[in-house]
């Protein structure tokens, strides 16, 4: 029996990773040093206590990422061997979170028609009958859409929307707009070369200055940031970005996102794991850059508008 199993059964990954980090804080009191308080650990990690509590509560077996358990590896001088079996377990732990592609009861596979017996009382006559009625029903969408369609082309859109799914559209912000938007335009203004002060408030000088960037790239000056504006304002961060303003906006973006990032202004291999963890967590390639999808995905991923 393994130190990863509990009464004969593999314990999940996830409360084994949460109970090694544990050990790890518990044990760091040695050599004359004191054990650091969670405050001071999470501040040293740039995330919020409450966070670290349930990294470290194998009871709540909250999945640390790959990023966090190397740095309490370090900050808590974590035996060296103990390093590769917890990023095993915090990789095998992000894996079990996604859902099953597709589920299926006991026997699903074995008997495929043991599906059918049992579960319904529709006789195989109903059956035939409500065949028949589909074929019909069928016949008459057929006559009728050659009908109609003309009258849709006509119209341009009818029954059919161009617009894409929820979430993947350009936030608008504005005047009025404070917090994330605010902040997150006023660092990409700067990384653009436009004077303009961090301070979280889309005010008159902020409008001001998105009117003077919109003119210069041939845009309508309106002072508003959106589907036209965000595109040309974004940048790429990767390794070889030199705009400390536009790395410090993605990884504001990615912490308030839910992906616990420090906020350096410099594209380091942390900025790249937690780049590559949300990126997989939408769906989106996993390159660890920011390009203009991420860019849209990582607007996309805040929290409601704010306003004065």
């Amino acid at each position: 029996m393994t130190d990863n199993t509990v009464a004969g059964h593999e314990e999940q990954p996830g409360r084994a990773l949460a109970g090694l980090l544990r050990n790890w804080w518990e044990s760091s009191a040695r050599d004359g040093r004191e054990k650091p308080t969670q405050q001071s650990l999470a501040k040293r990690l740039g995330i919020d206590q409450t966070t670290l509590s349930r990294y470290l509560n194998p009871a709540h077996a909250s999945n640390a990422p790959s990023r966090i358990v190397e740095q309490l590896h370090t900050a808590l001088r974590a035996p060296a061997d103990d390093l590769d079996r917890a990023l095993a377990l915090a990789r095998a732990a992000a894996a079990g979170k996604r859902p099953a592609a597709a589920p299926a009861g006991p026997s699903a596979d074995r008997d495929p028609a043991a599906r059918w017996r049992g579960r319904s009382t529709v006789t195989y006559p109903a059956l035939a009958v409500a065949s028949l009625l589909l074929l019909v029903l069928g016949g008459f969408v057929w006559w009728l859409v050659p009908a109609t369609t003309g009258q849709s082309d006509a119209k341009g859109t009818a029954g059919v929307s161009d617009r894409p799914s929820e979430g993947t559209d350009w936030p608008l912000a504005r005047k009025g707009n404070v917090l994330w938007k605010a902040r997150t335009v006023q660092l990409l203004l700067l990384a653009n070369g436009f004077e303009v002060k961090v301070d979280a408030d889309y005010g008159p000088a902020t409008a001001q200055a998105v009117k003077k960037f919109q003119a210069a790239h041939g845009l309508t000056p309106d002072g508003k940031v959106g589907k036209d504006t965000w595109p040309l304002l974004v940048i790429t961060v990767d390794s070889r970005t030199t705009e400390p303003d536009a790395i410090t906006a993605v990884q504001y973006l990615l912490h308030h996102a839910g992906v616990p990032t420090d906020s350096t202004g410099t594209y380091t291999p942390s900025t790249m794991r937690s780049l590559k963890e949300f990126q997989e967590s939408r769906n989106l390639p996993v390159t660890g850059v920011g390009d203009e999808a991420t860019w849209r995905a990582l607007l996309n991923a805040q929290g409601p508008d704010q306003h004065k």
